[in-house]
């Protein structure tokens, strides 16, 4: 791998200016004083924690039960989670489905025909060739700072038989102002050997798997943590607790963005009694900009730019195909806020700034 997939963003001291005038609106009160990002690696436990403050902000893990390296959990400040414990800190009363959707993550339900998406990282034996993995690879650079911190890591995209289909440099950029937290990811995937081909699957691509409370109300029972750490059916009061919603740029709410395009996500609800807002916003320069969206109600909140035949009925049609040794990079922006609903103007502001100053 060469030094031209190490895609660190490139910011001004005006572009940082910006950003931070950006996030003080998610909060009215007269500005605090900045805390440190800070940023350190616990290879031992495959462990990467990202501190805000003395607060876990959120930690980049890759131990070996899962088939790729995730971010979770994702905390706003009191470290109150967004992200949904389960499978590996269930909670009492949360969904015990899924168990391949973690905290965040990057990848694809159809790479050369494998199922990245699908794996929880304990496939069956017997269609172990259908599947993929995700394998952590370096560390390239972490640096925290003063409101801002940098983490660039390397990874693979590989068959169980070991063989590298992509090579990922993934560079994160957390940043934070007031009761506003942000995640830029930037991810460059790097073809081997042989082209990859992505053909269109609704199962992809950048996710955040939500606490229970961010769910959208619904019907029906589900499988849930019972108290005493075991799965079965969820009373009929289930979804008393669930207080979520999306809206799209478009103006579309709830159930009704799946499968739309927008420029960003915007998802609110309330934890502990505390309003929260989480927003994934796209990037002009993706691949499928405005991506569509494959987020549910009952907790999947996703962007999927390549799986454009599944969602407009086969009216269009994607199947990326990248050519051997060429690279491909996506760009996403996660936002997080405590205590204030952001605005749909606000998101759009921090649209604006993401789209002017992140390469």
């Amino acid at each position: 791998m060469t030094s031209n997939f190490f895609l660190i963003p490139v910011r001004s001291a005006l572009a940082f200016i910006i950003t931070a005038m950006a996030l003080l609106a998610c909060s009215q009160d007269p500005p605090a004083e900045i805390p440190d990002v800070t940023i350190t690696s616990f290879p031992e436990d495959k462990r990467i924690d990202v501190l805000v403050g003395q607060e876990l902000f959120t930690s980049y893990i890759y131990p070996d039960g899962l088939a790729k390296p995730v971010l979770f959990p994702i905390n706003v400040s009191g470290e109150i989670p967004l992200t949904r414990g389960f499978p590996l800190t269930p909670r009492t009363g949360e969904r015990a489905d899924h168990p391949h959707q973690v905290g965040h993550w990057l990848n694809y339900g159809n790479v050369n025909g494998l199922d990245f998406w699908n794996n929880p990282g304990n496939p069956p034996e017997g269609d172990i060739d259908q599947y993929g993995f995700i394998e952590h690879g370096e560390i390239l650079r972490k640096e925290g700072g003063n409101g801002k911190g940098e983490l660039v890591v390397s990874a693979y995209w590989k068959n169980y038989q070991e063989e590298v289909i992509l090579t990922e440099v993934t560079t994160f950029v957390f940043s934070v102002q007031g009761e506003t937290r942000v995640i830029d990811r930037v991810t460059t995937l790097t073809a081997g050997q042989e082209d990859v081909l992505f053909t269109d699957d609704k199962e992809g691509m950048i996710a955040i798997r939500v606490a229970r409370e961010l769910e959208l109300p619904g019907t029906g029972q589900p499988l849930v943590i019972s108290p005493d750490g075991d799965i079965g059916e969820a009373g009929e009061n289930y979804h008393g607790g669930s207080t979520g919603n999306y809206l799209s740029s478009e103006g579309i709410e709830g159930d009704n963005v799946w499968g739309t395009r927008a420029q960003w996500m915007r998802m609110t609800g309330s934890i502990n009694g505390r309003n929260i807002t989480l927003a994934i916003l796209d990037h002009p320069e993706n691949t499928g900009y405005p991506t569509y969206w494959h987020a549910r109600g009952y907790g999947l909140f996703s962007a999927n730019p390549l799986g454009q035949a599944e969602f407009s009925e086969g009216r269009e049609e994607l199947n990326m195909l990248l050519p051997a040794g060429e690279a491909v990079t996506f760009r996403y922006r996660i936002v997080t806020c405590s205590g204030e609903i952001l605005t749909p103007a606000k998101i759009d502001e921090l649209a604006e700034e993401f789209t002017t100053h992140i390469l």
